[in-house]
Parts: structure tokens; sequence; C-alpha cells
């Protein structure tokens, strides 16, 4: 949980680069982003996805946690989620649209499954 938390500023690192050497506008701090690379905007884009799909796979894995889920499909699926959104990150800033779907597809479906296990575990 704590590498999914992390994971969230990673892409923030280079628009805080792109954003120091740009200079911060205090009285306007939202209009710089018109101005930064294209890079650093991609960056923005991960970044604010970042904070979405951490929600979903938060909750999937307190789930997982509270059901007491410690298969290693349950382990497997946490960690196969926190390196496709490394991935999603790098793919999303490179400008990989292809790959960057693939390794949201594969976050996703680690949520999902987290979620499966868990509803599955009370029910039976």
């Amino acid at each position: 949980m704590v590498g999914a938390t992390v994971l969230i500023y990673l892409p923030f690192l280079v628009v805080g680069y792109s954003r120091f050497k740009l200079g911060y506008d205090q009285s306007a701090p939202r209009a710089m982003f018109d101005q930064l690379p294209p890079y650093s905007q991609r960056a923005t884009w991960a970044h604010q996805n970042s904070f979405e799909t951490f929600i979903i796979f938060s909750a999937a894995a307190l789930m997982a946690y509270v059901t007491g889920q410690n298969s290693t499909l349950a382990i497997g699926c946490a960690i196969a989620f926190v390196i496709a959104r490394v991935f999603y990150s790098v793919f999303y800033i490179l400008d990989i649209p292809l790959g960057r779907s693939l390794m949201f597809a594969i976050g996703s479906l680690s949520s999902g499954t987290l979620f499966v296990l868990s509803l599955s575990s009370l029910s039976g």
C-alpha cells in the first residue's frame, strides 16, 4: 500500500522540474500549465490519474486485508498493480499510448481481482 501511495507522486517530479524551470506564478498557478512542454503536461495527467486509480486500489487492498486474502494470487495482484502503475506513468510521459493502455488494464484487472477474491471469501 505504501508503494502505491508513493507512486501517486512519481509523475509529479517531472512536472515539478518543468514548473521550476518556468518559474512559479503565484497569482495564476494553473495558467502555467499551458506553458509546460508536452511531456510535462502528460506527467500532470498521469499524476491526476494516479489519484483516481489509487482510490479503487486502496479500497480493494484494504478489503483483501480485512477478509484475510493472503493467497499468492492476491499478493501477486497487489504487486502487479504497483508495477503496472510505474510503467503506466513512464509510458504516459513518453507518449506511448498502447503501453499506457495495457498498463492501465493490468492495474484495473489487479484491483478488480482483489475485489472478487474478497467478495468470494465473504460468500463462502
